[in-house]
């Protein structure tokens, strides 16, 4: 065979297969089910453009089939049935593929998607992906799916004001005294005001909760200024 013929077929082959390799799909089918999708618009097999809040991201649309699952992906039992979550999506299995599907309520996760969005309904943080929300539960040090906390015009993105308040002991109080005293102004704050910051909107209605906030720091400034703290 003449030589420049032999190596311009090598070099054809080499091409063929370097492009296959590219080309190959993990899964099986048209898209490759990876990647996060943000920014420049949606990635092959994510279609599902999630704006709510501002989220502006990118998913697979919920019945899509993939052959190979994520390999960063978490293993979640609930009810007999396993599921996969991974980047805010969840698979189950169907036969030898898995799906696209949605979380069932109340599985807990052990950290969020890589990207989401933090809203508030009535002063209590919630975390947004993919048409689900997450709530953190310290008692279990995990992340809860939960159903939506509310309407979509009941929501903020905006973190609430804060009604921490920032001490400083003059008299050399001890830090289980801090706490003591904190406490008990706390408790004499929230009876005197009738908002209680460990609850949901303060417990109070929607129109009197600025208000009632104020009359809350206020008097738990007082009462701290009056136990020997200084107060800002």
């Amino acid at each position: 065979m003449n030589k420049r013929l032999w190596i311009s077929m090598c070099g054809a082959a080499v091409l063929a297969l370097t492009l296959g390799t590219a080309q190959a799909d993990p899964h099986g089918g048209p898209h490759d089910g990876r990647g996060d999708g943000r920014g420049g618009g949606a990635r092959p097999g994510f279609d599902h453009m999630d704006a709510r809040f501002g989220h502006n991201h990118y998913y697979p649309s919920r019945g899509y089939e993939v052959r190979d699952l994520p390999r960063d992906r978490f293993v979640v039992d609930r009810d007999n049935h396993r599921y996969f979550y991974s980047g805010g999506i969840w698979y189950e299995p169907r036969g030898p593929r898995y799906v696209v599907v949605g979380p069932p309520v109340g599985v807990f996760v052990p950290v969020l998607p890589s990207y989401y969005s933090t809203v508030y309904f009535g002063g209590v943080p919630y975390y947004y992906a993919n048409d689900t929300y997450y709530a953190w539960r310290p008692d279990s040090n995990q992340y809860e799916v939960v159903d939506p906390p509310g309407d979509d015009n009941s929501a903020q993105t905006q973190a609430p004001p804060s009604d921490d308040v920032f001490t400083y002991p003059k008299n050399g109080q001890s830090e289980e005294q801090q706490g003591k005293d904190k406490y008990e102004c706390h408790k004499w704050a929230s009876d005197q005001s009738g908002f209680d910051p460990t609850q949901s909107g303060g417990g109070v209605p929607a129109d009197q909760n600025e208000s009632r906030r104020a009359q809350y720091q206020r008097a738990m400034g007082a009462c701290l200024e009056g136990r020997g703290y200084s107060v800002k």
